[in-house]
């Protein structure tokens, strides 16, 4: 069986830890951000685990063993 390609979008979106947990950042991060208050935009700005239903899927896509 060939080897598989990392998927560049899928590389660009998702950030694997030291531990091997797999990060995302959350959506509407960028658009219409002056409108929101101070605190909504800092809880943008964390990291968090992807669901264990999209685990098998997304490490496929980056290869990440």
């Amino acid at each position: 069986m060939p080897k598989l390609k990392t998927h560049k979008g899928a590389k660009s979106r998702f950030h694997v830890t030291g531990s091997g947990k797999i990060m995302r950042t959350k959506c509407g991060k960028s658009h219409l951000r002056r409108n929101k208050a101070p605190r909504t935009k800092r809880l943008y700005d964390e990291l968090i685990p992807i669901s264990t239903a999209d685990k098998k899927r997304i490490k496929r896509l980056i290869n990440s063993q």
